[in-house]
């Protein structure tokens, strides 16, 4: 049935492409948008956070770091340049690897793990490339650009040491941390509406800091179980996507009625 209450302001909801990958809906949205949107009250992330009103989280910078070599027939590998072991100097770097940013209240420090690598073609040949993936969880205060320019200072200085050394960096995916005032207006609001009295962080990204432009106040706040997400059986129970329309109608209310 129609509501009958009529709102004192608009609600604009986005159903972007991309999350899991580029946030490509979010950005072009925001592109599109950005002149002709007034400024907003808030913005709301329906995430699966279990009802949790999640107000700030890491940010994450994905890079491919590729070793180049020469190829040469595996029984005379001093005609070659190989790859893999060009990476493993690499590797031995990174594992010492120290950020200059100092621990956050809420979200605690900034993390590496090296997830992925693939190098070589045949066991009788002398591999000419060998890439890693490095997943970067990064706090509001580590600056994505410095963290690359030392990963690039670390390629640098092992060329310095031998010539025949030779790398590069590439950006796989950069999402910056999102963190808003738990003291503000907007939250305060939406606690009072959702009747939940305290806020959380989380551990995964979202589109929230591409949308930060159009609005400084973001909360994620949604129904599911944050632990069953990208899980072959991943589920939201019915009683709970429910619960969810009345929470949001109650926010709604707060906010435009």
């Amino acid at each position: 049935a129609e509501s009958v209450i009529e709102l004192k302001g608009d609600l604009i909801f986005l159903g972007a492409a991309g999350e899991e990958t580029d946030s490509c809906g979010a950005k072009k949205f925001v592109q599109d948008n950005i002149r002709d949107i007034p400024p907003l009250a808030g913005i709301v992330i329906p995430e699966p956070t279990d009802f949790e009103i999640i107000t700030a989280h890491r940010g994450l910078l994905w890079l491919q770091i590729c070793t180049h070599g020469k190829t040469a027939h595996g029984s005379m590998p001093q005609l070659g340049i190989n790859a893999i072991t060009a990476m493993n100097r690499v590797i031995n770097e990174l594992q010492n690897y120290k950020f200059r940013s100092p621990s956050h209240k809420l979200l605690g420090g900034c993390s590496m793990s090296i997830n992925t690598i693939k190098g070589g073609n045949a066991v009788n040949v002398v591999p000419d490339k060998c890439a890693v993936e490095i997943d970067f969880r990064t706090i509001p205060a580590e600056d994505h650009s410095g963290l690359i320019d030392s990963i690039k200072n670390i390629i640098t200085r092992l060329k310095q040491n031998d010539p025949k050394f030779e790398a590069d960096v590439s950006i796989v995916r950069d999402t910056g941390a999102l963190e808003t005032d738990n003291n503000s207006d907007f939250v305060k609001n939406f606690c009072s509406a959702a009747e939940i009295d305290r806020t959380a962080t989380a551990g995964f990204c979202t589109d929230g800091p591409f949308l930060a432009s159009l609005s400084k106040n973001i909360v994620i706040f949604g129904p599911g179980k944050p632990h069953l997400c990208h899980k072959p059986d991943e589920f939201i129970d019915i009683c709970d996507v429910e619960k969810a329309a009345e929470f949001y109608k109650k926010i709604i209310m707060k906010f435009l009625a």
